[in-house]
């Protein structure tokens, strides 16, 4: 049971890695640098007269290689585990719609639904609609880069299918809330479930799930060859998007406060759908340039100050991991300075020995917990949660200024000012101070312009 008291304590804390596990490891590092040292030791001290040029050339290879050996053992050194409190991050904002937590906008990204096929997506966007966390705190922007008719049906029919499985997610508690990996799951799925109605919603859920999986297959069947004429839409109008370089842009909203409830009459996070503009001539086609562009959509239509980005196929396997990045961004003690949490990712399908290390384990559990105990991690392009104002850009406390002209100020008929050449550092300096100055004016004016849609 918590109380007032445990409310207003840190919401997170670092677990420094116990010494049993970390001094061995340390010693070993030790080891192999002393054994380095003496290997090149020898390698300078004895050189091959025969043939200097290949053994200076060797020799330089090596030492880059055992520096590059070195600063990757740098990072390793101190890492740390870090632990989240949702029960008092709760007890602080409280829960449901009255609740004080941030909203968050998240952003899936895709491109080419032949490659990455609709039905991964419409999974991924499944897991976020039904994340624990308040309803109208949630929304989903869906950037299909290749502006494909198909995408844009598929997300119609996602909308649908929501509309079922997210009150079903809700009610029974269900983990990973991603249909497709629930269903293929292998486990006792009675366990822990007391609801008597519960075997009969999950069988008619499967077999609405299946239905839902035959209308997307029907879509891609019916997307692998395009007509002559191009696309039409249902009113009989061209689909805007027919040529994926020279379009307008578009934007779809599914779900949200005025759109489709779910079957129990509950209201459902927003599912916006955006393809952003193409013209012939402009190297638009990346996945950066998508990101700024739901940026920017965010900004006008919900303006959270919180965003995470995933991959179309990367989904969420924890309904409360938004509640745990926000024990980090939404601590007072901590959040000011933090510009983004970084979500180890986390495999499907890899055999139990992983021979191939497909699950990225050193890279995830060690080297980024190691970045962790110097700074922070790095940002790996998808499953991390970022505070909107750090994107749009901070101005340093204090700009330091520019020198004063030193012409005679007491003279100025006889001894005219003279123009002071400015260096090439000052102007890059005058540069970045309009930069800076400019995304400030720029995150004022959208916040000035979104209050009606914060409140």
């Amino acid at each position: 049971k918590m109380t007032l008291t445990d409310a207003y304590e840190p919401l997170s804390r670092i677990i420094p890695i116990s010494k049993n596990k970390l001094t061995p490891y340390r010693a070993v590092i030790i080891m192999r640098l002393v054994v380095l040292g003496l290997f090149f030791h020898y390698r300078i001290t004895n050189p091959v007269d025969s043939a200097f040029g290949l053994w200076l050339t060797s020799v330089i290879c090596e030492i880059w290689f055992g520096f590059s050996w070195i600063l990757d053992q740098f990072p390793k050194w101190c890492p740390v585990n870090r632990e989240t409190y949702v029960d008092r991050l709760i007890a602080r904002y409280g829960d449901g719609e009255d609740s004080g937590l941030a909203p968050v906008d998240f952003f899936v990204s895709t491109v080419d639904p032949l490659k990455e096929p609709p039905l991964i997506t419409a999974n991924t966007v499944l897991s976020i609609l039904a994340v624990d966390y308040p309803v109208e705190k949630i929304s989903c922007y869906v950037s299909d880069d290749g502006a494909a008719m198909l995408t844009f049906e598929s997300l119609a029919e996602t909308a649908e299918f929501a509309r079922r499985w997210v009150p079903f997610c809700k009610k029974f508690s269900i983990e990973p809330r991603t249909p497709e990996f629930y269903f293929s799951q292998k486990i006792d799925y009675l366990k822990d479930k007391i609801h008597p109605s519960f075997v009969k919603e999950r069988r008619a859920m499967k077999r609405d799930y299946e239905e839902f999986k035959v209308r997307i297959n029907a879509l891609v069947a019916k997307a692998q060859k395009t007509p002559e004429e191009g696309w039409v839409m249902q009113d009989g109008t061209p689909w805007p998007g027919n040529n994926s370089r020279d379009h307008p842009g578009m934007i779809q909203v599914f779900l949200g406060e005025t759109g489709a409830r779910d079957y129990d009459g509950n209201e459902l996070p927003r599912l916006v759908y955006v393809s952003r503009e193409k013209r012939p001539g402009y190297q638009h086609h990346k996945k950066a340039g998508a990101m700024n562009a739901l940026v920017r959509v965010s900004a006008v239509l919900t303006n959270a100050p919180y965003i995470l980005n995933l991959d179309c196929d990367h989904y969420v396997n924890n309904s409360k991991a938004v509640r745990e990045a926000m024990c980090f961004m939404m601590d007072p003690s901590v959040g000011r300075d933090v510009c983004y949490v970084q979500f180890p990712q986390r495999f499907d399908g890899i055999d139990r020995s992983d021979r191939y290390a497909n699950r990225n384990v050193v890279f995830f559990d060690v080297n980024m917990k190691g970045l962790d105990g110097i700074q922070g991690p790095v940002y790996v392009g998808t499953g991390c949660c970022f505070y909107r104002q750090a994107l749009y850009g901070y101005g340093p406390p204090s700009l330091p200024a520019l020198p004063k002209s030193s012409a005679c100020s007491f003279c100025c008929c006889c001894c005219p000012k003279k123009k002071v050449e400015k260096t090439e550092k000052e102007m890059h300096r005058d540069s970045r101070r309009e930069d800076l100055e400019s995304a400030i004016f720029n995150l004022r004016e959208i916040d000035s312009k979104c209050t009606n849609y914060v409140e």
